[in-house]
């Protein structure tokens, strides 16, 4: 589910932050609207999602995948607007239209600080993604609210630290997927 929603959101957020980056009001306005979503509670955000979508996958998924936006557009935005614009006016000189600008320099160069928001993110949403079980959401919060449900209980303490310390597993095995893909994608000269 994490992977999923972070995967969603940064497609809608790299796509807004390359629409943006040259437009600072819009850069403003999409940072700002990420922004507002993010401030509301993650409980109280899974709750307005039941009466659209219901309970189950679907308001988990569309809950998690607007809290992930922020740190991607923040970094997508922040990434792209400080390449070197001298980069640019040599990719330009050599006869570069805009979208090779942007596919060929500007990406390349704003890669690291992209995937800085995006590995930001999928922790984010490892952590909020555990109260996905609140709207009967898939993962491994079953387990946490379950225990929760029956504090005192036989096996209860077990319960809530077996889901504990899955998400954290998986939130350390994520983020060492991160760190390599960054090593495999990111030019020796930008890793120096």
């Amino acid at each position: 589910m994490v992977f999923q929603c972070v995967l969603a959101a940064a497609i809608i957020g790299m796509a807004l932050a390359i629409a943006s980056y040259r437009r600072p009001w819009l850069a403003a306005l999409s940072t700002g609207v990420a922004s507002v979503i993010f401030t509301i509670p993650s409980l109280a955000l899974f709750g307005l999602m039941v009466p659209v979508f219901g309970l189950g996958v679907t308001p988990a998924v569309v809950a998690l995948t607007f809290y992930a936006l922020l740190p991607i557009i923040r970094n997508g935005i922040v990434g792209l607007s400080n390449v070197d614009s001298s980069m640019v006016d040599a990719a330009r000189g050599m006869g570069m239209g805009r979208t090779a600008i942007l596919a060929k320099v500007e990406l390349p160069l704003a890669w690291p600080v992209v995937l800085t928001g995006i590995r930001v993110a999928t922790q984010l949403t490892m952590g909020v993604g555990a109260i996905a079980a609140y709207v009967s959401g898939p993962g491994l919060g079953d387990q946490i609210f379950s225990g929760l449900a029956r504090l005192g209980g036989a096996n209860s303490l077990n319960a809530i630290l077996a889901g504990t310390i899955g998400i954290i597993i998986l939130a350390l095995l994520f983020d060492a997927a991160f760190v390599l893909i960054g090593r495999l994608t990111t030019s020796r000269g930008l890793r120096v």
